[in-house]
């Protein structure tokens, strides 16, 4: 099982800049990239084809986008659909970050319609699931956690290959502030997510990535790397720049 680097480069970058660090971050780890690594490059859509054509030919790397509507086409203005975040040469997919459901309320029914539906169209999807502060304060998270891969994976099929389907953990409280969750937090969370992933899918759970998202920084990521049931990471503000992202992918 390779570990899935993921850079979610939110709403930043024009095309020349993404095409710019795409290229940058592939110089800087060719011939570097370890073998149980795969790199996954999240832009903004218009990035999308300065991006790909960046990184074409480029071995251990993939493509993904940062959303969709669940619907193959229709008037749903200012969206865009599964097909054609494939046609732009995604592979991979997130659903249900912390953004998408905390600032543009996106609850877990509508998550949970994109993943399956995004499975179905053939992407890899990346579940995004975790906690806010408050909840961590009143001894919730793994109520929290529960109920968002319940309902984000209730329609996901029970013999789904595992190269299609990753979770990522990003405590909300975590994420663009600096603060990472210590290694004992990081696992017991991430231990959560596994028995619920092992409970639903069986074998296959076992073999599911579960990312570790939050503050991820190339002077913490080997420490995160490292702890039990942590398959790779999603990196924000740290992903932005080709050297401390490669940093990241290296460590």
């Amino acid at each position: 099982m390779k570990k899935l680097m993921a850079a979610n480069w939110k709403m930043y970058k024009l095309a020349a800049e993404a095409g710019a660090t795409a290229s940058a971050l592939a110089g800087k780890l060719d011939g570097r990239l370890p073998r149980d690594r795969e790199v996954l490059v999240i832009p903004p859509f218009t990035a999308l084809a300065a991006t790909a054509k960046a990184l074409a030919g480029q071995p251990g790397f993939s493509l993904g986008g940062q959303n969709f509507y669940p619907s193959k086409q229709g008037a749903f203005t200012g969206e865009i659909a599964p097909e054609m975040l494939l046609d732009a040469g995604c592979r991979y997919a997130l659903a249900g970050h912390s953004e998408r459901r905390h600032i543009l309320g996106e609850d877990d029914v509508l998550v949970g319609r994109k993943t399956a539906f995004g499975l179905t169209c053939g992407l890899s999807m990346i579940l995004c699931v975790g906690e806010k502060v408050e909840e961590r304060q009143a001894g919730q998270v793994e109520a929290v956690l529960t109920r968002q891969l319940a309902a984000g994976l209730a329609d996901v099929p029970a013999d789904v290959s595992p190269d299609a389907l990753a979770i990522a953990y990003e405590p909300v409280w975590a994420i663009g502030t600096g603060l990472t969750a210590g290694p004992a937090e990081v696992a017991e969370a991430h231990r959560v997510v596994r028995a619920f992933l092992v409970e639903r899918f069986r074998p296959g759970g076992a073999k599911i990535r579960i990312l570790y998202g939050g503050s991820v920084k190339p002077g913490n990521a080997g420490e995160l790397l490292g702890i039990d049931n942590v398959d790779g990471v999603l990196v924000g503000g740290a992903s932005l720049e080709a050297e401390s992202f490669a940093a990241i992918v290296t460590a």
